[in-house]
Parts: structure tokens; sequence; C-alpha cells
């Protein structure tokens, strides 16, 4: 069942439930779906990619769907992304800031990377292989034309994710994470109009990349999602906008859940069944929403071309040598959306509205909050133009017919984790992050390993978290306080509490 209109009546969802995963496309996860729906704006396997674009005789790699365990990462920067969509590698001599998009350079990135590497970017799953999302695409929804909101790696994806701009970040910006993105988030807004919010970690919230949300304020907004998340949804206790954040580290004793390669996808897919068992046995299941997306496409092959000409979120542009305007988004991403306000079978396509040019993207995250709790005002130019998915919800009557559980997912990955192995780089992100909330130096991250950055993480949330309640016990603690280590300042004339959490922070 397409849908491409909305409805004027109130929405009956009162809470939404948001997981964001790790860097695949959607023609890698779901692109095989279209032999189940055809529908989904798939693959057939006609799709292909020359080995050389400049080559007009060149070999042609076809998409192939024999996807499983992923190792090695392809690469996923701005550089590398610029090169997939166009088919011109990037010359910082002579930028062109504005290439025709022709989604055809995935094979010649991947080959220069590593070669043989196509073969992997051109891959995709089957259906049986992912056999959660299966269930979930066929009782539920799919949006078929959901983008990354910037050609660009995690971080500033997962920054426009809760507020609709990544400040000018292009990639790693280790200056921000250490003073903390200080832009205002939908968190704020929730609160501003008397909504609730909860961010449920397992490892590092990466939600601790907003300066904002290190106000000591917060602190109780943060759970340990295997303490607190299924008992939240026993007792009917979830707020009104739920993030869950899976497990980025890799080790022996918990394996990583948030399918970055190299971790197994399967993992994954059990994180993804046990939120939806949770949510279903909830007495607040006919209220909830649950979304699952991908921050960005991590280098996998997608057809779609990638939109042009949207709105830039705040006028700020990147730094040079690439000047980028935040005028084109990144490649598709597997999107899916839960609930038994949703007929089975759902397919999402472009959204109606409220531009003629309106995609869904990250951004439609916040669009939608505004739109379903009626909040006073969008975050920013891009929030304002993006889709709202509240679309998707098109029954006048919740279901009874949902399915309790979930199929099991097969292991894919056959030798066990790599924990002695180096950080990947948002990994370095989570530990520059955690180094900020500790005021430790952010080249720690040199000689970590995976086991190591995990440790170090958790520590630090720990610290952070329980100077949080000691502080919140003091008085003269005000609410807009910080727990990052960067902002502190002392005095001698105060108690140990006191100087550690004395000052706001300053919107440099």
């Amino acid at each position: 069942m397409a849908v491409e209109t909305s409805s004027a009546t109130p929405s009956p969802i009162k809470t939404v439930v948001v997981l964001v995963q790790e860097n695949r496309s959607f023609d890698h996860m779901l692109g095989w779906f279209k032999t189940i729906n055809p529908e989904i704006g798939g693959v057939t396997g006609s799709e292909s990619n020359p080995i050389s674009t400049s080559d007009p005789n060149s070999t042609q790699i076809t998409f192939k769907d024999t996807a499983g365990y992923v190792d090695p990462d392809p690469d996923h920067s701005f550089q590398a992304i610029y090169e997939q969509v166009s088919g011109k590698t990037w010359d910082t001599n002579n930028p062109d800031p504005n290439p025709e998009i022709k989604m055809n350079g995935f094979v010649q990135n991947a080959e220069r990377t590593t070669p043989g590497l196509s073969e992997t970017v051109m891959n995709g799953f089957k259906p049986e292989a992912v056999p959660v999302f299966k269930q979930l695409v066929t009782e539920f929804a799919v949006c078929d034309r959901w983008f990354a909101s910037l050609p660009a790696s995690t971080q500033p994806n997962r920054l426009y994710v809760h507020s609709a701009t990544s400040h000018g970040a292009m990639s790693n910006n280790t200056q921000q994470l250490i003073e903390g993105f200080p832009q205002k988030t939908i968190f704020e807004s929730l609160e501003e109009n008397g909504y609730s919010f909860g961010i449920y970690y397992q490892s590092f919230p990466s939600t601790l990349f907003y300066r904002k949300l290190r106000h000591l304020k917060y602190v109780d907004n943060f759970h340990q999602y295997d303490l607190s998340f299924k008992r939240h949804c026993k007792d009917g206790k979830l707020p009104n906008y739920v993030v869950i954040e899976p497990r980025y580290f890799d080790i022996l004793t918990a394996a990583a859940n948030d399918d970055h390669p190299s971790h197994d996808v399967s993992e994954g897919q059990k994180l993804v069944k046990e939120i939806y068992e949770a949510l279903r046995s909830s007495p607040q299941w006919n209220e909830i929403l649950f979304l699952v997306i991908y921050d960005e496409h991590g280098g996998f092959y997608d057809h779609v071309p990638t939109p042009t000409g949207v709105p830039s979120p705040d006028d700020i542009v990147g730094p040079e040598p690439y000047n980028f305007k935040f005028d084109r988004l990144g490649c598709r991403v597997p999107a899916i959306m839960v609930s038994p306000w949703i007929e089975p079978e759902t397919v999402l396509h472009r959204p109606s509205g409220p531009d003629p040019t309106s995609e869904f993207e990250h951004s439609s995250i916040a669009a939608t909050l505004k739109k379903i709790f009626n909040l006073k005002e969008f975050l920013t130019k891009r929030d304002a133009w993006a889709g709202s998915f509240d679309i998707v919800v098109n029954r006048s009557t919740p279901r009874t017919d949902c399915p309790e559980k979930l199929a099991e997912p097969v292991k894919m990955r056959d030798t066990d984790a790599k924990e002695t192995a180096k950080l990947s780089d948002f990994q370095e992100e989570l530990v520059q992050a955690a180094a900020a909330l500790k005021g430790d130096p952010f080249n720690l991250v040199e000689n970590m390993t995976v086991s190591s950055g995990l440790k170090y993480v958790e520590d630090a949330f720990k610290k952070f978290y329980d100077d949080g309640q000691k502080a919140k016990e003091i008085n003269e603690v005000e609410d807009t306080v910080s727990a990052d280590a960067s902002t502190r300042r002392t005095t001698a004339s105060k108690t140990f509490m006191q100087k550690v959490f004395s000052c706001l922070v300053c919107d440099r």
C-alpha cells in the first residue's frame, strides 16, 4: 500500500521511539525486498557500476544478493561519497561543488580503496537473511526515499537526527566535541512544550555530542538500556520521545549491535527484535510509533540519485577546501516504521510537502515531532523543509493482529569480536566526547583498542552520571550547570562538588 497524502485528524501517537543504526545503504539492506513487495523502490538485479567511469568499455560489476558478514569497512568520507555518487574523484585544486549525480562511482571508489572491495559494496541481503526486517516490512511500513542529511560520515549525520543541522560539521570536529555542539535540539524543544524524553544507552550516548545535553538537569534523562528499557515498557513509563543508542563497541562478552562493519548484522537484528517485543507487550503499545533508520550509507551501493538543491539549515558553510553549502543530501538509507496504526505492507515514497522539493531525511524526525506534539517552532530551515512521516499512520483504529514475537536472527560472523582492534573513526569520536566530560587530553585515542575504548567511555559516563546526581543534591547548583569538564571553573572558597559544577555553559 503506497502512502502519499496526510490526514488532518489528530495523531493517536503519544510516544515516538527512534533507533539509529550504522552505515548501511537502502539497497544493501532492503533493496532486494522488492522481491516480496514490488511497490518498494528496490533493485531488480540489472543495476551495475563500471570499474572505471572514464572508460566506456569498462567491465561492469552487477549488484548481487549474497551479502552476509562484511569486513572491511568501505570508505564513506565526504571525498569518497563525492566519487560514489558522481563518478568523479574529488579534486581539491579544482573542486566542483555541484557535480552531476550518476550513482556510478561506487565500484571505482571501492577498488581504489581495497582491490576486490567492489564485490562487497555491490551486494545486498536477501530478505531471508535479515528476518526481523522482513517481518517488520511485511507487517508494517518501509520508507524507500529516506536519505542521509548530508553526503558525509557518521558524526554530522547523527547531529541532524536531533537538531536538523550539524552546525557546519562535515566530519569529526574535535574542537566542537570539546565544547559540545551548541545548536538547539529537539530535546529542549520538547521540554519547553511540556513533553518528556529519555535516552537509553548501551555503552555511551552519542547524544552527548550536544553541549546542552551535558547540563546537569538532564542527567536523569539518561537510562542504561539493559537496566531500564524493558522495565519502563512493562510499567508503561516510556517518555514521549525515546532514543535508543546501540552498542558501538564490539567485545567478546557483549557483541556490538549497531550494524557498523565489521560488526555482525544479526546482532542488530536481535536488538530490533528485542525493542519491538518490549514495545509490543507494553500497555503503551497503542500510542507508539517506532522508527528504525541508519545514519548514513557507509559506502555501500544505492541506485537512487541523491537529491540536490535542498535548503541549508542555518547558512553555515563547511570548512576549506570543501566549502560545502549543505545543499545536497546523502545516499538513501533503510527506514522502517512500526505501529499498530499502520496497515501491513505500507510503503512511503516521497512526502507530499511541505515544499514541492521536500524529502524524507534525518531532519524529518524533528519535523514529525513538531507536528505530532504541536511544538511551537522548527529548529532550522531544514526541518521546516523536510517531510514529516506521521502520514504513515494510515488507520482509524489500532490493529489487534500485530505479532507479539519476531523471527530469530541467525549469526553471520564465524569469528570472535576483535577486542584488540584499533578504534573506528566514530568510536574515536565517542572517546573524545567522553574525554570532554572528564577533562582528559584528546590524543588518548591514539593508543586505544576497542576494549580499552569501551572501558574508558563507560567509566567517563559513570563519573558524569554519579557526579551529576551528587551535584543535584547541592541546592546552589542551577539546572543549567554543565558536567562538561571543558567548561568547569573552580574557586578556592567552594566545596569540591561546587567547584566541579559551578560554571554555566557559555554559548561560544
